[in-house]
């Protein structure tokens, strides 16, 4: 009796779902949108082009690096953080808004899965959640050092205060699951399309640096600077479009892998708020920023009920915003002390009330920081 081939099991059960699954296609689609826009006739694509040259050229690059940077340091010494916060008794809560004001969200899902099991206490998942700016970090660091090296320090002690004074006079309680925190499953090896990212990445940081230090480059090694952005960009689009993960990394993938994954899911947001606010200025005639003066008042309130959301992207958009001058610095840090990042979805995961609980707390340092400047310093840092 004569069969019909089938088609290989593994292929069936992997290629199909990672390529064409419906989150995927939806990732493909706004990809597809980005390259249209860009490759776009007349003024439109030449503004999308150079809009996309800058969110790679001023932003993705340094987020690479840094990335690069800080999960090689990782690897290379072998730390086990969740060891060291088990074992910090009466530290708990400063090493834990440390690790939540670490660039990223792995410091304070670190956190979180401590909680879950049960190393560590209440107030120093309320420290890690309210120091934590999540990746709108590292788009700090890239595009504001200046206003980074206030808001992660400041976030630090806020984070820190409040884990203290949660210990002290909380008396609502939620038993911890006892479950660890599941993670993404690990991608493997490094993948040719991680080294093709890292190849675009390095002559990117250079035209990156020199811009920093107002140095003109048009071309680097005879390619125009925007056609190299270009190539880096789809590449990063690419490799967002057909990953598996949805911002964060497992930690036992190397470093160039987390660095590329990573910083594709944040250059998304990047060209998104990007090209949000020059179209608008651009195509619609809009001055933003005499709008957003308009309703400043509500500009931190409105800052820090975005924080509330979980993820990484809206907090990215939030402090896009700010670096094109469209909220003030009181805005950005109600929103760095409220948002969670990508911490709150293994909090909410894990223990749901417990996360809620977390949130509300986080709220009221946000609220009291954030109008503290806008009463008592409204240009700062604008």
């Amino acid at each position: 009796m004569s069969s019909t081939p089938q088609p290989h099991p593994d292929r069936a059960a992997l290629v199909l779902p990672e390529y064409l699954g419906p989150f995927r296609v939806k990732r493909l689609i706004l990809v597809l949108i980005y390259l249209a826009l860009s490759f776009a006739p007349g003024r439109l694509g030449e503004v999308t082009r150079g809009l996309m040259t800058d969110a790679y050229t001023q932003v993705a690059v340094f987020v690479a690096a840094t990335f690069l940077l800080f999960y090689g340091a990782e690897r290379f010494f072998k730390f086990d953080m969740a060891d060291a916060l088990k074992g910090a008794k009466g530290w708990q809560v400063p090493v834990a808004a440390l690790l939540g004001a670490t660039p990223g969200c792995g410091g304070a899902v670190i956190v979180v899965a401590a909680y879950s099991s049960g190393n560590v206490g209440l107030g120093a998942m309320v420290a890690t959640l309210t120091a934590t700016m999540g990746d709108a970090a590292f788009l700090l660091l890239a595009t504001r050092p200046d206003a980074a090296a206030v808001i992660l320090p400041l976030s630090l002690v806020v984070g820190t205060l409040t884990g203290w004074i949660v210990d002290r006079f909380n008396k609502v309680t939620f038993a911890p699951s006892g479950d660890t925190c599941a993670v993404v499953a690990p991608i493997g090896r490094i993948r040719a399309k991680d080294w093709v990212y890292l190849m675009f990445i390095l002559p990117g940081l250079v035209v990156g640096v020199a811009q920093l230090a107002q140095i003109t480059i048009d071309d680097l090694l005879g390619i125009p600077v925007v056609w190299l952005a270009m190539a880096g960009i789809t590449t990063g689009l690419l490799i967002w479009a057909t990953s598996t993960v949805r911002a964060m990394t497992n930690p036992a993938d190397t470093p160039v892998t987390r660095a590329a994954e990573e910083t594709s899911f944040i250059t998304i947001w990047v060209i998104a708020a990007y090209l949000a606010y020059d179209y608008a200025s651009e195509f619609a005639g809009l001055d933003l920023e005499m709008w957003f003066q308009a309703v400043a008042p509500i500009l931190p309130l409105i800052a820090i009920a975005v924080g509330f959301v979980p993820g990484c992207g809206p907090q990215v958009l939030v402090a896009t915003l700010y670096v094109n001058g469209a909220i003030p610095f009181a805005a950005l840090i109600g929103n760095a002390i409220s948002n969670d990042g990508d911490a709150l979805f293994p909090a909410i995961a894990l223990n749901p009330k417990a996360a809620m609980l977390a949130t509300v707390y986080s709220a009221v340092p946000a609220l009291i920081v954030a109008y503290g400047f806008y009463l008592l310093a409204p240009g700062f840092m604008n």
